[in-house]
C-alpha cells in the first residue's frame, strides 16, 4: 500500500520516505505526512499544485476515511488536506471535486478532538473560499445540529464553526436554519469567551444573523449573558479602545437590528454610539478597507431616517471627509511604494461605490443637506464621471446618489442643469443591466418632471421610445419607471408630444399595461391615460381616435376586482373625458359607463363618490352647449334625487359638491 500511494508524489519525497523503511507501515505514512509533505506544502503554492495534480488529494481523502487509520494519521491528512485548500482558488475546485466535504463532515463523528478540530479547520478554509458553494453545508439536515453541539468543545471548534457560520449564512433561508437550531442561544455567550477570535468569530455570526431579518433581530434585543443584554454588549465592544474590526463589526450588528426594526432610531445606543462610531470609521486615520465597510454600513443605517441623516451630516464634517474618498489613487509620483500603488488601486473603486452610497443616504430627504453635497469639491464632475465608470457597482452607486439628489426642485433647475446631467444619464440608458436601469429610469422621472429644464432636451434626445420599451420589459421595476416617466412627461405638454407618446406605445401595449399584474404598472398606467386627457382640445382629439378602445378599459376596471384608489383613478379619467367638448358624448350615449357612474355617487367611500361627482359636474354644466338635454337624461336616470342626498352628506367637500351641481339645474 506504501509503495502504491509513494508513485502519486513527487521523486524528492519518495526518497525522503524510503529512509524511514524501517518504521511500521502506519507510522510511517504518518511520520512522511509530518514531517515532509506537510512541511513542503506549507506557504508554497507550487508544491501545493504538484501534490493535487499528482493524484494525492484521493489518497489523503481514503486514508482520512479508512477505519483502519489511526487517528494521529487521520489528523495529519486532515492538516495537509487544510493547507493545500489554503492555497489557490483552483486547489479548492480540485478538493470540492474529489467530495472532500462529505469526508470532512464524517470526520466529525469521531470521538477524537484533535481530529475534529483539523477538520473543523479545513472545512473552515475550503468554505471561506468564494468558491465553494454555501449550500454544501446544509444538504444533509444533520449537520448544523451536530455542528451546534460540537461548539461546547474548544475554543477551536468555537472559533471555526462560528466562522463557517458567518460564511455560509447567505439570506433568510440560511438565518432560519442557523435559528431553528438554536444559533443564537449557543453562540452568545462565545461573546464574554477569554479567547479574542472566538469573540469576533460570533461577532460576525450575529451580525449576519440579524442582517434584514426581524425574528433574529427582536430575539437578540432580550438575550441576556451573564445578566447583560446582549445590545449593552455590542455597545461595549463599540468602544474606542476595542480592536476596530471588532468597533465595526459590533456597530453592524447594532445597525442591522435597528434596520430590522427591533430597535429604534433615536435609541441612545443607535444616537450616541453606532452612528459616531461608523463615522470614526470614515476617518482619514482608518486603513482604506475600514473606511468603505464604515461608509457602508453608515449609508445602510440612515437611509430611511431623517433625523439621522441630519446627525450624520454634522458629525466631524463628514460630508467634506467623504470627499477624500475620491483621491485614491495618488498620484504615482507621490507613491514609491509599489505594494502602496496596488493597494490603493484595489480599493480606489471601492472607495468610490461607498462614498456615492452614503452620500445618496445623507441626501435622500433634506434640502440642506444636499445643497452642501453638491457643493462640496467637483461632486457634480465626480457623480457625472461615475456614470461612466468601468465597474458597474460604481455606475450603481453613482447613479443612486444622482437620483437622490435629483429630488431637489432646486438643483433640477440649477446644478443639473449647469452639468447637463441628462446626456451620460441617456447613456447609461441605452446599455446597462437592469439593476443600473431601475434606479437610472426612476431619476430620469424626476428629471421629466414639468418644471426640469431637463425635459425639453431629453424628448428630443429619443426618450419616449426608450421609456415605451421599459414598459415591456419583464421586470416590473423597469415597467413601473417606463411608464412613471411617460406620465411625467405627459403631464401638461403639447399635442404632439402626446401623439407620439401615444404613437410609439401603440394602444395594445397601453391596454396591456391596463390589465398588468403589478398595481403599481396599473396605476402609473392610469396616472398616463389621465395626464394624457387633459386640456379640452386633447382630450377631443384623442378620444375620436382612441375613445371606443379607453371607454372599454374603463368600463372594465370598474367591473373588476380593484382596490379604491384604482378606481378613483379611473373615475377621474371619465371626469376628464366629461371635459371634452366633444368627448362628453362617448359618456352620455354609454349607459353602462352612465349607471356606473350613478352606482359610485352612492358608494360607501367618499373618494369614489367625489371622483363621481366630478364627472356629473362636467356633464352637465350650464355654461356648455347641449347641457340642457344632458342634465334632462341624468334627472330621469335619478341623479338629482341622489344629488339632494348627498347635499345632506356629513363630509363637507362632498356636501359642497353636490350643491354646486343642483345649482348648474336651477340656473
Amino acid at each position: 500500500m506504501l509503495t502504491g500511494y509513494l508513485t502519486l508524489i513527487p521523486r524528492k519525497f519518495y526518497k525522503v520516505s524510503c529512509q524511514t523503511g524501517f518504521l511500521p507501515l502506519k507510522r510511517r505514512q504518518t511520520s512522511f505526512l509530518k514531517k515532509d509533505m506537510k512541511n513542503a506544502v506549507i506557504g508554497n503554492n507550487k508544491q501545493k499544485a504538484n501534490l493535487i495534480v499528482l493524484g494525492a488529494v484521493p489518497r489523503l481523502l481514503y486514508l482520512l476515511q479508512q477505519e483502519t487509520s489511526s487517528t494521529e494519521l487521520k489528523t495529519e491528512c486532515a492538516v495537509v488536506l487544510g493547507s493545500l485548500a489554503m492555497g489557490t482558488e483552483n486547489n479548492v475546485k480540485s478538493l470540492l471535486d474529489c467530495h472532500i466535504i462529505p469526508a470532512l463532515l464524517q470526520g466529525l463523528l469521531s470521538p477524537d478532538l484533535k481530529f475534529i478540530e483539523a477538520c473543523l479547520r479545513c472545512l473552515r478554509t475550503i468554505f471561506t473560499s468564494p468558491v465553494t458553494p454555501e449550500e454544501l453545508l446544509y444538504t444533509d439536515a444533520t449537520v448544523i445540529p451536530h455542528l451546534m453541539a460540537l461548539l461546547s468543545r474548544s475554543r477551536y471548534t468555537q472559533e471555526y464553526i462560528c466562522q463557517i457560520f458567518s460564511h455560509c449564512c447567505k439570506g433568510p433561508d440560511h438565518q432560519t436554519i442557523l435559528f431553528n437550531h438554536g444559533a443564537v442561544q449557543n453562540i452568545a455567550h462565545l461573546l464574554t469567551s477569554v479567547s479574542y477570535k472566538v469573540r469576533m468569530q460570533a461577532l460576525k455570526c450575529f451580525s449576519v444573523l440579524a442582517f434584514e431579518n426581524p425574528q433574529v433581530s427582536m430575539t437578540l434585543v432580550n438575550v441576556l449573558v451573564d445578566g447583560e443584554l446582549l445590545p449593552q454588549i455590542f455597545v461595549k465592544m463599540l468602544q474606542r479602545d476595542k480592536p476596530i474590526e471588532m468597533q465595526l463589526t459590533s456597530a453592524k450588528c447594532l445597525t442591522y437590528m435597528c434596520r430590522a426594526g427591533a430597535i429604534r432610531t433615536d435609541d441612545n445606543c443607535i444616537v450616541l454610539k453606532t452612528l459616531p462610531c461608523l463615522v470614526r470609521m470614515c476617518s482619514k486615520e482608518r486603513l482604506l478597507e475600514e473606511r468603505v465597510e464604515g461608509a457602508e454600513t453608515l449609508a445602510y443605517l440612515i437611509e430611511p431616517d431623517v433625523e439621522l441623516q441630519r446627525i450624520a451630516s454634522i458629525t466631524d464634517h463628514l460630508i467634506a471627509m467623504l470627499a477624500d474618498y475620491f483621491k485614491y489613487p495618488s498620484s504615482v509620483s507621490a507613491i514609491t511604494d509599489i505594494k502602496r500603488l496596488d493597494h490603493d488601486l484595489k480599493h480606489a473603486h471601492e472607495l468610490r461605490q461607498a462614498a456615492f452610497k452614503l452620500y445618496a443616504s445623507l441626501g435622500a430627504n433634506d434640502e440642506d443637506i444636499r445643497k452642501k453635497i453638491i457643493e462640496t469639491e467637483n461632486m457634480m464632475d465626480r457623480i457625472v464621471t461615475g456614470l461612466s465608470e468601468s465597474s458597474v457597482k460604481v455606475r450603481l452607486a453613482a447613479v443612486r446618489c444622482l437620483h437622490s439628489l435629483s429630488r431637489s426642485v432646486q438643483q433640477l433647475r440649477t446644478s443639473f442643469q449647469d452639468h447637463a446631467v441628462w446626456k451620460p444619464l441617456m447613456k447609461v440608458l441605452q446599455n446597462a443591466p437592469d439593476e443600473i436601469l431601475v434606479v437610472a429610469s426612476s431619476m430620469l422621472c424626476n428629471l421629466l418632471l414639468e418644471f426640469s429644464p431637463s425635459k425639453e432636451p431629453i424628448l428630443e434626445s429619443g426618450a419616449v421610445e426608450l421609456l415605451c420599451g421599459l414598459t415591456q420589459s419583464e421586470n416590473p421595476a423597469l415597467r413601473v419607471n417606463g411608464i412613471w416617466a411617460l406620465m411625467n412627461m405627459a403631464f401638461q405638454a403639447e399635442q404632439k408630444i402626446k401623439a407620439d407618446i401615444l404613437r410609439s406605445l401603440s394602444t395594445e401595449q397601453l391596454f396591456r399595461l391596463l390589465s398588468d399584474s403589478d398595481l403599481n404598472v396599473l396605476m402609473k398606467t392610469l396616472g398616463l391615460l389621465r395626464n394624457l386627457l387633459s386640456t379640452r382640445p386633447h382630450i377631443d382629439k384623442i378620444m375620436s381616435t382612441h375613445g371606443k378602445q379607453i371607454m372599454q378599459a374603463v368600463t372594465l376596471i370598474l367591473e373588476g376586482e380593484h382596490n379604491i384608489e384604482v378606481k378613483e383613478q379611473t373615475l377621474c379619467i371619465l371626469a376628464n373625458i366629461a371635459d371634452g367638448t366633444t368627448a362628453k358624448e362617448l359618456i352620455m350615449t354609454n349607459d353602462d359607463i352612465l349607471q356606473k357612474i350613478k352606482y359610485y355617487m352612492g358608494h360607501s367611500h367618499v373618494k369614489l363618490q367625489l371622483a363621481a361627482m366630478f364627472c356629473i359636474s362636467n356633464l352637465i354644466w350650464n355654461e356648455e352647449e347641449g347641457s340642457q338635454e344632458r342634465q334632462d337624461k341624468l334627472r330621469d336616470m335619478g341623479i338629482v334625487d341622489i344629488l339632494h342626498k348627498l347635499s345632506q352628506s356629513p363630509d363637507s367637500n362632498l356636501c359642497d359638491k353636490a350643491k354646486m351641481a343642483l345649482q348648474q339645474y336651477l340656473a
